[in-house]
């Protein structure tokens, strides 16, 4: 009778297995490494898309004095906002933003879409559009924007830049709520004061923890505005007559 040699095991052995995790273990490594920066470029990118998008509304917003306004031109709606926004009144405080513009109304009287309140089966582009706004809080209008908001609530403060040291320290930020000649000490009581025909100034975003018309008039808000610290992003801009 012939025999037959064993036949080998068709299963891994405890070597093998354990080759084979330390191999898996050293792929999944290199994969995080080379993924995880890249992810977080992916998120840096869509924070500088919509800084690009606020930034661009609120320069638009600045030096446009819409109708029935108080400010004959954009430069005196532009030195109101900026200085008024860096001051510590939160009734006024400066805020940009996104809601839902009804566009099967007529604009209001500023020109600005309607807000619609409730899209439920309404069609973003045929119903409604989003639209970037920049108001104060105490617009009668902002209130009205509120129902309709999309997104979160920035809130802006700006700073007028000025030279220090007679100019040998090139620009530097300013005393919030005030703007005066940057090149002096002499302080402007109004747009048509302001000795240049630039307003420099820094420009602070900071979101806001809600978005309700209860939290923007509760003490809660008041005590965010005077804590702020640390803005979400900055920016440098100018405004010219």
């Amino acid at each position: 009778m012939k025999a037959h040699p064993s036949s080998r095991s068709s299963a891994f052995t405890l070597l093998e297995t354990v080759i084979a995790i330390g191999v898996l273990a050293v792929l999944l490594t290199g994969f995080m490494v080379v993924f995880t920066p890249a992810a977080q470029g992916i998120n840096k990118a869509i924070s500088v898309q919509d800084a690009d998008r606020l930034i661009s509304t609120l320069e638009q917003e600045l030096t446009n004095p819409r109708t029935g306004s108080e400010f004959k031109t954009g430069f005196e709606k532009a030195y109101d906002f900026i200085k008024k926004s860096g001051a510590s009144t939160p009734d006024a405080a400066l805020l940009v933003y996104q809601y839902r513009g009804n566009s099967n109304l007529s604009p209001r009287s500023d020109g600005t879409l309607v807000p619609l309140a409730d899209e439920k089966g309404k069609l973003v582009g045929k119903d409604y559009v989003i639209t970037s706004m920049v108001r104060k809080k105490n617009d009668p209008m902002f209130k009205e924007d509120i129902t309709a908001i999309e997104g979160e609530i920035f809130l802006v403060k700006c700073t007028q830049l000025v030279f220090g040291n007679g100019g040998s320290d090139g620009l530097i930020t300013g005393t919030p709520g005030e703007i005066k000649d940057p090149k002096g000490e002499s302080a402007a009581s109004s747009a048509a004061d302001y000795p240049e025909a630039v307003i420099a100034f820094s420009t602070d975003l900071y979101p806001l923890s809600g978005k309700s018309w209860e939290f923007l008039s509760s003490p809660g808000f008041v005590k965010a505005y005077g804590n702020v610290k640390t803005p979400v992003f900055s920016r440098n801009l100018a405004v010219r007559r």
